[in-house]
């Protein structure tokens, strides 16, 4: 190997694994180098996960010397599976088995928002039947705290046992891009979760004031707390997928597992709030960690343009869900060149608009342009715009 080009590589190497397009969810993983017989070799390790991993889009599932694709069987059971996973029930656990300390911290959130919530006059296992986090199985006849309850008031060793692949990792990642500058692995409750998931993204970014409603107002934990409490609520807790919040020098990201209804960017315009976890989704709004179902994108498309001027959030559904909020005007220009049309693309863009059985040939002769560089126009548009194609119905899906 030409060791002049060890450190590009290197570099191609972390930003294909960090490109969604690429491989989705994103993998962390280092590469190390080994001198062999007066070469230079580079070496990583690949764990294996619980979770799928896409390349490309497609799904693979090694077999011998052979890659099979499976991706249309992935999907079809991701479909099929309407389950709330936060539902499960867990019979053998107790009241010592969860922090009840707690009780008192989410009676005094209650108070704050609602001081009449008729939570507060019940007792502690009232309270956790009227949230839905004490159930019985209609079907079965089985009683227990669900998942759901556990999540949110277990001990740490009572969620690690219930569900072992629960964990949020926050990474600030400003000066080492290979790596982190600071990490934390978060792994209790989703109420102290919460708190210092928040706390992580005040400590790494700035904060900026402005009048909001005529109320001097932190921008920065408006926007925090809504990307926290996507990440902790609607996320699939039966993937062992780590949820992510990710700090760079121009963006909040973040990244969590989720059930996906439909794919591609959420416009506000067009969004229709699905709770991927209603109970959870009902607690965090009752305690104030979140406003009404479907509140956080109108939220965030809200304050966003305040924190960064002339920019809206990106919100992508998909297998792993994803919030880009840019926070510098760095962030702004980079957006635009990755997102914005070229004027050939618009061209074509506006083609399959007045035509949506549009050929590639019709392309070709029209703009005087190869086979190559129209399937090159067309991966863009569809990653840009969130357009498709049906192979067998041969049309444009806009």
């Amino acid at each position: 190997m030409n060791r002049n080009a060890v450190k590009d590589l290197k570099k191609n190497f972390v930003n294909q694994l960090n490109n969604p397009n690429k491989m989705s969810p994103t993998l962390y993983l280092s590469i190390e180098e080994f001198e062999y017989d007066g070469m230079l070799l580079l070496y990583t390790y690949v764990p294996p996960t619980s979770t799928a991993e896409k390349c490309s889009g497609r799904v693979y599932d090694r077999n011998e010397e052979g890659d099979m694709d499976i991706t249309e069987m992935e999907n079809l059971y991701a479909r099929k599976s309407n389950t709330y996973t936060e539902s499960k029930l867990f019979p053998y656990v107790r009241e010592k088995h969860l922090r009840t300390d707690l009780m008192e911290k989410v009676r005094r959130l209650i108070s704050n928002k609602n001081p009449r919530h008729e939570w507060l006059k019940r007792s502690d296992k009232e309270l956790l039947v009227s949230a839905g986090l004490y159930e019985t199985d209609f079907v079965t006849g089985e009683q227990g705290y669900n998942l759901a309850a556990i999540l949110l008031f277990g001990k740490d060793e009572v969620i690690q046992s219930c569900v072992p692949g629960y964990v949020t990792d926050a990474l600030c990642r400003k000066e080492n891009m290979d790596r982190y500058d600071n990490r934390l692995i978060v792994k209790t409750n989703l109420i102290e979760s919460y708190e210092i998931l928040v706390d992580f993204i005040a400590k790494h970014t700035s904060d900026k004031f402005y009048l909001v409603d005529n109320v001097r107002t932190s921008v920065r934990d408006l926007i925090s707390r809504e990307v926290v409490s996507n990440i902790l609520v609607h996320r699939d807790f039966s993937s062992a997928f780590p949820a992510k919040v990710i700090i760079e020098k121009d963006w909040i990201r973040t990244e969590n597992w989720c059930r996906p209804r439909r794919q591609g960017n959420i416009l506000e315009t067009e969004f229709t709030p699905y709770p991927k976890n209603p109970i959870l989704a009902r607690f965090f709004v009752a305690v104030g960690l979140a406003d009404t179902i479907g509140s956080g994108v109108r939220n965030l498309y809200k304050y966003t343009p305040i924190y960064t001027p002339g920019r809206k959030p990106e919100l992508i559904e998909n297998d792993v869900f994803r919030i880009n909020i840019p926070i510098t005007e760095t962030a702004v220009h980079e957006y635009t060149e990755e997102n914005e049309l070229t004027e050939r693309e618009t061209t074509i863009f506006e083609m399959i608009k007045a035509n949506n059985k549009l050929t590639v040939e019709e392309v070709m002769a029209a703009l005087d342009i190869s086979r190559a560089t129209v399937f090159r126009d067309y991966a863009k548009i569809r990653k840009k715009c969130g357009i498709s194609y049906d192979k067998k119905a041969g049309e444009w899906k806009v």
